[in-house]
């Protein structure tokens, strides 16, 4: 029998819920029973906003953050320091870096770390958009790579370095106050904006 023991269709709302991160069965199952206790209107609701959150968010074309419009705020930001690039994971990584407001350069947004073991390669993810980017824009002087402190992100800032370091351009990895196996998203704004402040060069 499913999770419900015996609705089909609360089943499969819960089989739905479970493919998210970090939500497990029990977690799906009540997630789903709290979707059909909705008033018709906020399931309509509900429903319309993932399918328009896939509809219109896509990649900027030129950091590859997520976002909904043409170009991403921090693109389109005139006051944005040009000359400087922070390399991150992920759209969770960059909205972690933002809250401490010290940083006020640009990004570059991977959706990804190279992982041979899951069959993510370089290819697999954003850096080629990265090195292109680097190597069409002059005024661009550092590259700060702030990938996890994973054995994936030490891998994947390692390769970037090695990419871009016959440029002559300065690349940097931020400070090892994220503890190892640690995540962005997850550290608080003291430690990040100390981790930026005692970043070093590769």
């Amino acid at each position: 029998m499913g999770q419900s023991d015996s609705i089909k269709s609360l089943d499969i709302l819960a089989d739905w819920f479970g493919h998210l991160p970090g939500v497990g069965k029990r977690s799906a199952l009540r997630l789903a029973f709290a979707v059909v206790d909705m008033k018709d209107e906020d399931a309509a609701a509900f429903a319309a906003a993932i399918t328009d959150a896939k509809k219109n968010i896509h990649c900027c074309p030129k950091c590859q953050n997520l976002t909904d419009m043409q170009i991403c705020p921090v693109c389109s930001d005139e006051s944005r320091d040009k000359t400087t690039i922070c390399v991150v994971q992920d759209t969770k990584s960059l909205i972690a870096i933002e809250k401490i407001r010290e940083y006020h350069g640009l990004y570059h947004v991977l959706h990804g770390l190279i992982s041979p073991m899951q069959g993510i390669t370089p290819d697999s993810i954003k850096l080629r958009e990265l090195i292109e980017r680097v190597a069409n824009d002059p005024g661009i002087t550092e590259v700060i790579i702030a990938t996890n402190p994973t054995a994936e992100g030490e891998a994947t800032a390692m390769y970037i370095s090695r990419l871009l370091k016959p440029s002559g351009i300065k690349v940097t990895r931020i400070a090892n106050g994220i503890p190892v196996g640690g995540e962005l998203e997850f550290a608080d704004e003291y430690t990040l904006q100390s981790a930026f402040e005692g970043r070093r060069e590769f």
